[in-house]
This record gives C-alpha cells, sequence and structure tokens, in this order.
C-alpha cells in the first residue's frame, strides 16, 4: 500500500518540471491544436500537421534519454529565460492577431528556451531534428505560397503532359489544364503546390534522420536529391489522377479515388527516396573497389 505514494514521489522529483512544462505547453497550444484540427488541418494543403505533430513527438521520445539525462551539460538560465519570454510575447501576439506564423512558431522558441533552462546546450544538440521537423507544422504565408505554387503548378503539368504523350495517351495542355480524351482537368494547389513539396520534403527528411547513413556522401547527395524526388512524386499523382479519369471517368478522379492519388504521392516519392538510396550505395562501392584496385 505505500509503494504508490514513494512511486508517484520519485515520478515528480525525476520528472516534475518536465510534467510542469508539459502541462503548460498543453494549456497554451491546446485551444491552438484544437482550432486548427477545425480550419487548416481539416483541408488537403495543410492536412499534414497532425501527422508531424505525432512523429514529432516520437522524436522527442525516441531520444528522452538524451534529453533527460543531467549530466551531458550545465543548464544556461542565462539564454533559457529571454527564449522563454521571446516566445511567450510571440504566443501572446500570434494569438491575438491570428498570425499562425508566429502562434506556432513560439512553441519551438518555448521548448528550446525550456531545454536550455533544465539541462543544457548538449541536451538541445539531441533534439535538434526534432526541433527542426516541427517546422513543417507551421502553416506557410498565403503570400510565399500564392507566389510559388503557379510556377510548381505550371513545371508539374508540362511534365505530366509530355510523359503521357510519350506513352501514347490522348493530351494536351493550356496552362494548368490538362485535357485527357474528353475529360479537362486543372492541376490543384493541392496536387502540385507548395504545401505539398513542404510535405514531401519532411518525409524525405524523416527517412535521412530514421535510415543514419554513416557516410556524409549518401546523406549530402538524398538531401540534395529530396527536391527533385518531390517533383517526380507530383508528376506520378497527376498522371495517376488522369488516368484514372481517363479509364474511369470523372466522378472517379474527382471521389474516392483521387484520395488513392493522395497516396500514391507519398508511395511513389517513399519508393523513389528508397531506390536512390541503393542507387547511391550501389555507386558508393562500386567508387571503394576502384580506389581499392588503385590503391
Amino acid at each position: 500500500m505505500e509503494k504508490a505514494p514513494v512511486s508517484a514521489r520519485r515520478l515528480l522529483e525525476a520528472h516534475g518540471a518536465w510534467l510542469l512544462i508539459l502541462l503548460g505547453l498543453a494549456t497554451m497550444f491546446g485551444p491552438t491544436f484544437y482550432e486548427l484540427s477545425r480550419t487548416l488541418w481539416a483541408g488537403d494543403q495543410q492536412g499534414h500537421g497532425p501527422i508531424v505533430l505525432a512523429v514529432t513527438c516520437w522524436l522527442v521520445w525516441r531520444d528522452w534519454h538524451a534529453l533527460d539525462s543531467t549530466q551531458s551539460s550545465q543548464p544556461l538560465p542565462a539564454v533559457g529565460w529571454p527564449l522563454l519570454v521571446l516566445g511567450s510575447a510571440m504566443y501572446a501576439l500570434g494569438r491575438s492577431q491570428g498570425i499562425w506564423l508566429f502562434e506556432m512558431g513560439s512553441l519551438i522558441v518555448l521548448v528550446t528556451g525550456s531545454v536550455l533552462l533544465l539541462r543544457g546546450p548538449r541536451q538541445l544538440f539531441a533534439i535538434k531534428f526534432a526541433l527542426f521537423f516541427m517546422l513543417f507544422m507551421i502553416p506557410l504565408p498565403g503570400a510565399l505560397v500564392d507566389s510559388m505554387t503557379q510556377p510548381m503548378k505550371a513545371a508539374v503539368s508540362w511534365a505530366s503532359e509530355n510523359l503521357m504523350h510519350a506513352a501514347g495517351y490522348p493530351v494536351s495542355r493550356t496552362g494548368v489544364m490538362l485535357q485527357v480524351g474528353q475529360y479537362q482537368l486543372m492541376v490543384a494547389d493541392a496536387c502540385a503546390g507548395l504545401h505539398t513539396l513542404f510535405v514531401l520534403e519532411a518525409l524525405g527528411l524523416l527517412y535521412l534522420n530514421v535510415v543514419r547513413h554513416s557516410s556524409p556522401f549518401r546523406n549530402i547527395m538524398l538531401a540534395i536529391l529530396i527536391v527533385p524526388i518531390s517533383f517526380c512524386a507530383n508528376v506520378i499523382r497527376v498522371v495517376v489522377l488522369c488516368l484514372i479519369t481517363l479509364y474511369f471517368g470523372d466522378e472517379a478522379g474527382q471521389g474516392f479515388l483521387h484520395g488513392f492519388a493522395g497516396m500514391v504521392l507519398f508511395m511513389s516519392a517513399l519508393a523513389l527516396t528508397i531506390w536512390i538510396d541503393g542507387l547511391l550505395r550501389l555507386a558508393q562501392q562500386v567508387w571503394g573497389r576502384r580506389r581499392n584496385v588503385a590503391a
């Protein structure tokens, strides 16, 4: 009967500060996440937000042993407290004025300040990727999205038209409008916009973090190739959607199978990333054999 209070007391002594910070963050950002779930996160373009949040929590949990260590480095209250004040000011401004960039960005600043206040820079370094990954959860400014989405849509439309034309399909293009047989489709923002590229960038970087190659060559090359991989995945999605519409009709293309095309986007991006990673591994092995032979 006495073990439960002792265990609870030990838990509070060991993690009481973290539990207090978690409670404070939940109180502050709980309404924010609820509002996002009913607005931006409920749409196609920002629907990746909850997934990024869940993955971030998993990344922190995976590296919790390094984060909660009290022996790696000394706390930096001189840096931690100013960051907490800055993060609180950003949250207050963003919350009161409806600026998602400040409201969501303040979460990264507050977590950074809390870690420096309780632990130190080495523990902060241990969760650097989780903090960086949180950037993909912040809604992008509308002006930036609008300025970059149109040229991206035009490029994806052009590539999709040429790919289908080379395969012998009856297709023509006017701007971002594709004429496939008797059907006319417009490449929408959700199919080839900046948000889609943003999500695929997050997927590629997460793959790099999980795999954790020891070879700098493979890491650097994969990081560089994430952008063209994302572009190719977008083209595959548009082509699949065009083929679905051509063979099964407009209702199928705009209905359930349109959602399936979204699944194809992520499946193709992941498959392309793994395939190119394999090619890089093969190239590295061949290069290593040639160097050994030359030596």
